[in-house]
């Protein structure tokens, strides 16, 4: 009887699972992002590490982020939202210890 309840549940999160899929870089984004951060990164790091720690983001920034944001993140104009920084800053953190 349990069971039954939970049917309607089950069929709302599988409607809405592709929603939650990662999202895919737009075309150049993720090449434009890794060339931006190994340059950035390898000012203060040997480039391995640098190469690292970039990779481990865009990992990060594929997994947390929609194709819309990832967007708006690697957009100048206009720049991204401070709130969407913050985001990107903390969800990042991980990769830290790259």
């Amino acid at each position: 009887m349990r069971l039954l309840a939970l049917l309607p549940l089950t069929a709302a999160l599988a409607a809405f699972a592709p929603l939650a899929a990662n999202a895919a870089w737009p075309p150049g984004a993720q090449q434009q992002y890794m060339n931006d951060c190994v340059a950035t990164a390898q000012q203060s790091v040997d480039p391995a590490k640098a190469k690292a720690h970039c990779g481990c983001g865009a990992q990060v920034i594929e997994k947390e982020f929609t194709t819309a944001e990832i967007t708006q993140l690697m957009s100048t104009n206009p720049p991204p939202t401070v709130a969407l920084r913050d985001r990107l800053e903390k969800a990042v953190q991980v990769c830290k210890a790259s």
